[in-house]
């Protein structure tokens, strides 16, 4: 028998653990260098810093302000000099040479093409760019010794008028490597429900989207995201929490919301550390994800955007580690949830999960034998 506390995993284990993303913001994971390295050549001249280290620090400072709206004016930056094919290209290329680094073996990956059209590109030419770069970012880590296969997912923002038109062209390039839909941004003042024509026609051609819901606002964006949208995911999700009480002695009780969300197994697609920046959660320890997962919720680990809260997955983990005491047991139910939680077809999701996801954990989690055998060997020998 193995005890709990041979499965807690180190930061090495961690990192080489197969894991899945499905929230993360391809214009909130560029590297500083290539921020730096885009606007000299295009003559971005708004950069706060021009040395990495002090770009990518500038960064953090900015999104902890415990403000969404703070959070999100970083992004003015890292799209200003995402506006050309070349760079849409280059972006994606690191974003998926990035994330199979950290062990990553299946992402999907957010953007609004809308947002890159300032350089003269149409909204099919930055679609074609971005998948063409995960494309070749998946080439560059298979010849690194990595895998990994990054699907994308575009996004509306809720406070402009294209969602029927991204949705649209979300259908248009489902079998060219887009896998879904999102709508996205200030959630206070711009509900879901105001893109119900988008979210229709996505249902009408069983199509897959997931909303930005109950990250800055309450139960109400979570229950019109599910019950008038249909959303079969929710971004972040963490504000389920208020339908939950806990009393003195322990004992929990769900309210209606709160109890679909977890019998129909919605998949919440939490964010440890953006949801500190955005004040959603006061710390790691009182994150939702503990009671969550206690609770048995359908919850996935993710970074949202790794520039600006100088993150990875490798660091989510470790910090929910380090929080939790989780064990690579748990580490594997968060990473199997997330792939059966994927927008790509079930055999698929099947193979990577019985194939990649649970061969993987396993060799992780037989390693303390190993070390424990030389262990043995090693005092047995010093006793001759």
């Amino acid at each position: 028998m193995t005890s709990q506390t041979s499965h807690v995993p180190t930061a090495d284990q961690i990192r080489r653990a197969p894991k899945v993303l499905l929230h993360d913001h391809l214009d909130g994971g560029l590297r500083p260098g290539t921020i730096i390295e885009l606007a000299r050549e295009q003559g971005y001249s708004k950069l706060p810093e021009t040395e990495p280290d002090k770009l990518g620090v500038w960064f953090r400072e900015a999104a902890d302000s415990g403000s969404l709206e703070r959070y999100l004016e970083t992004f003015a930056h890292t799209c200003a000099v995402m506006q050309t094919r070349e760079a849409l290209f280059r972006v994606a290329a690191e974003c998926a040479v990035d994330l199979a680094e950290d062990g990553v073996v299946y992402a999907e990956v957010r953007y609004a093409p809308e947002q890159h059209l300032e350089g003269g590109l149409t909204l099919e030419q930055v679609v074609e760019a971005v998948n063409e770069g995960f494309r070749e970012g998946e080439r560059r880590a298979r010849a690194g010794g990595h895998r990994i296969r990054v699907g994308a997912l575009l996004t509306a923002m809720r406070h402009a008028a294209r969602a029927l038109e991204i949705a649209e062209l979300a259908n248009r390039y489902r079998d060219q490597g887009v896998v879904g839909f999102d709508i996205a941004g200030a959630e206070a003042g711009f509900p879901p429900t105001r893109h119900l024509d988008a979210f229709e026609y996505l249902k009408r051609e069983n199509n897959h989207f997931t909303i930005h819901a109950g990250e800055a606002f309450g139960l109400p964006s979570i229950w019109q995201a599910l019950q008038w949208c249909g959303a079969d995911r929710l971004g972040h999700g963490v504000r389920i929490i208020d339908d939950i009480e806990v009393a003195d002695d322990g004992s929990v009780r769900l309210g209606r919301l709160a109890a679909y969300v977890r019998d129909k197994r919605i998949p919440l697609e939490m964010c440890p550390t953006s949801n500190l920046q955005t004040g959603a959660a006061a710390s790691y320890a009182e994150h939702p994800i503990g009671l969550l997962r206690t609770l048995h919720f359908r919850l996935t680990v993710n970074t949202d955007n790794r520039l600006m809260s100088g993150t990875s997955m490798s660091r989510e983990f470790e910090l929910l580690v380090d929080t939790f005491d989780y064990t690579l047991d748990d580490l594997q139910w968060f990473t199997v949830n997330a792939m059966k939680s994927a927008f790509i077809p079930f055999d698929e999701r099947l193979a990577m999960i019985n194939d990649v996801i649970k061969p993987g954990y396993a060799e992780l989690k037989s390693e303390w034998l190993f070390r424990q055998t030389a262990t043995t060997s090693a005092s047995s020998g010093q006793g001759g």
